[in-house]
């Protein structure tokens, strides 16, 4: 009745994952009984859990990002603290768990930490700054952040039943296929990222409408900000790579499944199509992560140098130039895998192409900084840290990008230290950024600067610290993955790294005490006037937090940045435009469409990963009478009357109205 699923599947013998499951379950079900006696369940049913508002997405898929990011780090750390302490010896992790540590954190950083937090501020700013009042389909943006969850949840359900893939991240067969990993492992992989991976397609296709199709009066495409752009890039990329990696997991699936024969030797099989196609979708995905990264630092660096961005037009082809080159690049991955001289040239010098957009944009932004009156607060520390960091990362990437230095390198912790040089500067920095940057906008208070800053530095210091010194080993011949070595030279190195994780430790420590310690001070960190940064783009000229509707009026743009033109005319005419007619608003009804949908999704990949096939029927048909149950909704929309709209937004114009008042005589 329930398939391969027994007690025996629950590591019993094995207390690392044993107690850590434990706590997580203890700490799950604490939480949960905290908010039942609070009575706070039907609040957050209501307006969160059921929500349709982007805002409220994007702060939902924020927190997932961040406790994944937390999750993941954890997998870092042990992995660390094994390679310190296995020199000559089997260390405390034996290699079937050090290798579910490693292939879990390549998986947990990629799909659960860094693509849902760039999706959570995209969802949170983008509607925002294109001045409309939501995304254009809703409701589905509610399944997409709960399909990712979905995934997220059955990564963490493999931690106690059963076990992770031992394959690496991208589990590349002959390893993968049912021979060689006949655990349920893959298979935890598998259909996590299949469901969480149909969500992320579908916040692709919701970002590129609603950015074609959905702008305020007056927004032309060269009136967005460039983070817009980034996003839409990003978008574009989802829509073109995802469906390859739906493709792909599905055909391996098929050949563990029923013995299908895409990725084996026998029966016209081939392996090697599995790793162009694996990452066909794979390096485009780098370019979904670190575009919308290069939007967060654009509109920081822009911000805080008091300028408006330098060069635009050409950031915005830079922006479309790497969405389309990244497409070409894939190949560097396997240059020595035999594709031949010619093949590896190509895809060498479109991997040195792909370094010119980018290279443009690191000259806008210390353009954009030139001349400017810099502010060098949180995010913008964040963003020069990136600067600094990104471009070493870059350097490294071109040399990797010559075939003939590859065959020496690849494989090696030089690879490891170039692409978390990459990551963690482009992705991780901007996070911090971006989180630091809009988090004002979504609760209405900042969060505290000195305990900011103190993570920045241990973070930029604990950074180099861990993985300069793998560049060094790399050097040196020391292959990724190993979970004990005897060659002492690399020991040193590994020892250094080490001491970089305590380091990082201690960032995210000061991360987590700069949350608790601005809600603690929330009030003397409030936000009154909706614009705590002299920001230039039309998401500050709301409130924080905005109203359900975002804008009372739909703004008219007519200019690069409508928002800090209407703020300059305000402060030369010391007073604010004549106050709008109001008018109703129709908004989106909350919908519990998306969470029930992966609800019976959970339960379907779980049913699947342990072959129980009647819970895989009734997972499915659940599934799909929601979706029918949704289309027969009569009642789609609400309206908020003339006068609440007023209320909302009379009591900005007062706060506005303050801010001028005791800011006299200020130049504009």
């Amino acid at each position: 009745m329930f398939g391969k699923l027994t007690w025996d599947v629950i590591p019993w013998s094995q207390p690392i994952p044993l107690v850590a499951g434990s706590v997580v379950v203890l700490i799950v079900l604490a939480v949960l009984a905290w908010v039942v006696l609070k009575g706070y369940l039907p609040y957050l049913w209501r307006e969160w859990i059921t929500s349709v508002d982007h805002k409220r997405i994007g702060v939902m898929y924020t927190l997932l990002g961040t406790v994944m990011l937390l999750r993941g780090f954890i997998d870092a750390l042990m992995m660390r603290s094994q390679q310190a302490v296995a020199f000559r010896a089997a260390g405390y992790l034996p290699p079937e768990h050090y290798d579910q540590i490693f292939s879990a954190h390549g998986t947990i950083m990629i799909f659960f930490a860094a693509m849902p937090i760039v999706i959570g501020l995209m969802n949170f700013v983008v509607p925002l700054q294109l001045g409309v009042r939501d995304v254009a389909f809703p409701t589905l943006n509610s399944t997409s952040l709960w399909l990712t969850a979905t995934g997220a949840l059955l990564v963490n359900i493999s931690l106690v039943v059963g076990e992770f893939a031992r394959t690496g991240w991208l589990v590349y067969p002959p390893l993968s296929e049912l021979p060689y990993s006949p655990s349920v492992g893959v298979d935890y992989y598998l259909w996590a990222l299949l469901i969480s991976g149909v969500g992320t397609l579908m916040t692709g296709i919701n970002f590129v409408t609603t950015i074609l199709k959905i702008r305020a009066p007056g927004m032309s495409y060269l009136r967005m900000t460039i983070f817009c752009w980034t996003a839409l890039a990003s978008s574009l990329l989802i829509i073109a790579a995802f469906p390859i990696l739906t493709a792909t997991l599905g055909m391996l699936a098929l050949d563990r499944y029923l013995g299908f024969h895409f990725f084996t030797n026998d029966a016209g099989g081939n392996m090697m199509m599995f790793i162009n196609l694996i990452w066909a979708w794979g390096h485009p995905e780098v370019y979904i992560l670190v575009l919308p990264a290069f939007g967060i630092f654009s509109e920081v660096i822009s911000t805080f140098s008091g300028k408006p961005l330098f060069n635009y037009r050409s950031m915005v082809a830079a922006t479309m130039a790497i969405c389309l080159i990244s497409f070409l690049v894939w190949l560097h991955h396997f240059f020595t895998m035999g594709a031949g001289a010619d093949v590896n040239a190509f895809f060498g010098i479109t991997t040195s192409i792909i370094a010119v957009p980018t290279g443009v944009k690191i000259y806008n932004w210390l353009f954009t900084m030139y001349g400017g009156r810099i502010r060098f607060t949180t995010p913008m520390l964040w963003s020069l840290g990136f600067l600094v960091t990104f471009v070493i990362g870059g350097m490294t990437g071109v040399l990797l990008a010559v075939p003939p230095a590859d065959f020496v390198l690849h494989n090696s912790l030089f690879l490891v230290a170039h692409f978390h040089n990459v990551i963690i500067a482009g992705v991780v920095f901007a996070a911090f950024a971006g989180i630091t940057y809009w988090f004002p906008k979504a609760f209405g208070f900042k969060l505290d600067e000195g305990w900011g800053k103190a993570a920045f530095w241990l973070s930029l210091l604990g950074f180099y610290v861990v993985f300069m010194p793998l560049y060094v080993a790399g050097l040196l011949g020391m292959t990724r993955r190993l979970q004990h070595y005897d060659v002492a030279a690399w020991r040193p190195w590994v020892l250094i790294a080490g001491f970089g994780i305590v380091i990082m430790m201690a960032a995210a420590a000061c991360q987590v005490i700069q949350f608790v310690v601005s809600i603690r001070r929330r009030d003397e960190l409030r936000d009154e006037t909706g614009d705590p940064w002299d920001g230039r783009s039309l998401e500050w000229s709301t409130t924080s937090p905005p109203p359900p509707f975002n804008f009372a009026v739909l703004p008219n743009v007519g200019g690069e940045e409508p928002y800090w033109e209407i703020k300059r005319r305000a402060i030369e005419a010391q007073q604010l435009s004549p106050e709008p007619k109001y008018e109703p608003i129709e908004m989106p009804r909350n919908s519990p469409t998306g969470f029930i949908t992966a609800f019976f999704a959970t339960m379907t990949g779980f049913a699947l990963i342990w072959h129980i096939w009647w819970m895989v029927a009734l997972g499915v048909v659940a599934a799909y009478a929601v979706f029918v149950w949704f289309a027969w909704r009569d009642a789609v929309e609400y309206s908020i009357p003339a006068e609440e709209v007023a209320r909302y937004d009379r009591e900005r114009r007062r706060a506005r109205e303050q801010w001028l008042a005791q800011h006299a005589g200020q130049p504009a």
